[in-house]
């Protein structure tokens, strides 16, 4: 009877686990697209690049600061209610995105799209879907919900290209918005349900509290990282299209790094998970960061070409995702897995002001100077200061011992040892 229990724990726990990858396919997918309608955005409208960029910064900015608060409401009402509350949301922004008809308008929309966006984001996702697994997992299964993302990306790029060349700008965002209706149903696998006999509560395990974490050098440390992340990423997932048509290459080829990108940070999340069960999750983060600052450097002085850009997109995405596994898996181990989501939303947050910047500044950067390269020397600086940072950041804290929990927001079964 006990094993056929366990069993079925394993088998609910997995399932969590795809759904969170498929909605975060949903959500991260319909973010990491929208550099492909900048151009024709600023085409139709006239606000110019930096006003667009802004107001793409905007919604980094309030998807950084809302993570928080989307963590303690999932732990305090379910992850579900929220997760509907957002796809809702969500879908409402995009079918108002192609109305706006000045910056402050887009930049309204988008910053209440980006607090939509903190219903399938990493941190939400990551936070209670791994702590359900005992603690050698964790890595693991946030390198696979992780590569949710990516491939939401993978599949979204070429046919949002597509869309936008075929069918125009607005029917491809309407499209895209409609995606968010289409993934209300996965809330369901996150509706919280009655705790059986003898099943521990996030409560009754040692865990760190979120004021304990705040406090903590270590903590910070993480947060330094994270933040250096989301300049890089959000930089290059915003402007890379732009990048691109400053080359003289076809706006397909867009699409089609955009989509290599998404594969390959497939391969990356994953891959970091099973890497990080054996290694260091230090070094690897470090590693990590050292690769993509020679990646932006090769980059800037290598001839433009389709080769170049898909070449650059693959070693790229490899770096981009991969950096979540160790960074949840360091957070999870330092500070336990009770308020895990919380505290990975505030982790996001520092993430989101990265993104804030990476967003703005590549903006900035074009208007002034006509040319991205001062923001790729930064990328690059920045990518080997976190390589040095990642090393310093404690393996203990002396805190609290790891032990599987069952999270608030989910069924607080017994974990599953999948």
């Amino acid at each position: 009877m006990e094993t056929r229990q366990l069993a079925s724990q394993r088998a609910q726990g997995w399932l969590l686990v795809a759904a969170a990858v498929a909605l975060l396919a949903v959500t991260m997918g319909s973010r990491t697209v929208f550099g492909l309608f900048i151009s024709p955005l600023n085409s139709a409208t006239g606000m110019g690049i930096a006003a667009i960029s802004l107001a793409v910064a905007v919604s980094q900015l309030t998807w950084g600061l809302a993570q928080p608060l989307a963590g303690v409401l999932a732990e305090r009402y379910g992850a579900a209610r929220v997760i509907a509350a957002g796809c809702v949301l969500a879908a409402g922004c995009g079918a108002l995105l192609p109305l706006a008809g000045s910056a402050v308008t887009l930049s309204v929309i988008l910053g209440f799209a980006g607090v939509a966006a903190t219903v399938g984001s990493p941190s939400l996702l990551v936070g209670t879907v791994s702590a359900r697994f005992t603690p050698e997992k964790r890595g693991l299964v946030a390198g696979i919900v992780g590569a949710g993302g990516p491939l939401g990306q993978l599949l979204l790029a070429p046919a949002t290209q597509g869309l936008i060349t075929l069918a125009g700008w607005t029917t491809a965002m309407f499209s895209v918005a409609a995606l968010s209706i289409a993934a209300l149903p996965l809330a369901l696998a996150f509706r919280r349900r009655p705790a059986p006999a003898g099943a521990p509560r996030a409560a009754d395990q040692p865990s760190a509290t979120v004021r304990e974490a705040l406090a903590s050098r270590e903590f910070w440390l993480i947060n330094a990282t994270f933040f250096v992340c989301g300049v890089h990423v959000f930089f290059l997932v915003t402007h890379l299209p732009g990048v691109i048509e400053l080359c003289g290459l076809p706006a397909s080829v867009s699409g089609v790094a955009l989509a290599l990108l998404g594969l390959f940070n497939i391969v990356g999340s994953v891959g970091a998970g099973w890497v990080i069960q054996r290694f260091s999750m230090q070094r690897t983060l470090s590693l990590l960061f050292a690769a993509r600052a020679i990646g932006v450097g090769l980059f800037l002085v290598a001839p433009k070409t389709e080769l170049t850009v898909f070449a650059f997109s693959v070693w790229m995405g490899v770096t981009y995702m991969a950096v979540l596994p160790p960074t949840a898996g360091l957070v999870a181990k330092l500070f336990g897995a009770g308020r895990l989501a919380t505290l990975l939303g505030v982790v996001f947050m520092l993430h989101q002001v990265g993104a804030f910047l990476g967003s703005w500044l590549g903006g900035v950067a074009l208007e002034l100077t006509g040319s991205y390269d001062t923001m790729w020397q930064l990328d690059v600086l920045l990518a080997l200061l976190a390589a040095v940072v990642s090393l310093t950041i404690p393996g203990q804290r002396g805190a609290p011992r790891e032990q599987p929990i069952a999270p608030a927001a989910l069924p607080p079964t017994s974990p599953a040892r999948a």
